[in-house]
């Protein structure tokens, strides 16, 4: 994440200096390049967000521990 951030600064910079020179192609372009990496940043803090445990079924031993289905000897 951190590298689409510099990224999204250095188009920051750039679209400033295309804005400065009068290049209207540059600035539409660094513009859209900037909506997306805005869009993914978004998208990558929205997933870090969400809870990254996932169940798969298999028994939780914590729980389990010291349990016998066994019965016991007299």
């Amino acid at each position: 994440m951190l590298r689409l951030q510099e990224i999204h600064a250095n188009l920051v910079d750039g679209l400033q200096e295309a804005k400065d020179q009068g290049w209207l192609g540059e600035v539409a372009a660094i513009e859209t390049t900037m909506a997306a990496a805005a869009q993914k940043l978004v998208a990558m803090r929205d997933r870090a967000a969400q809870p990254s445990t996932v169940h798969l079924g298999m028994p939780d031993f914590r729980r389990d521990a010291g349990r016998t289905s066994a019965e016991p000897e007299h």
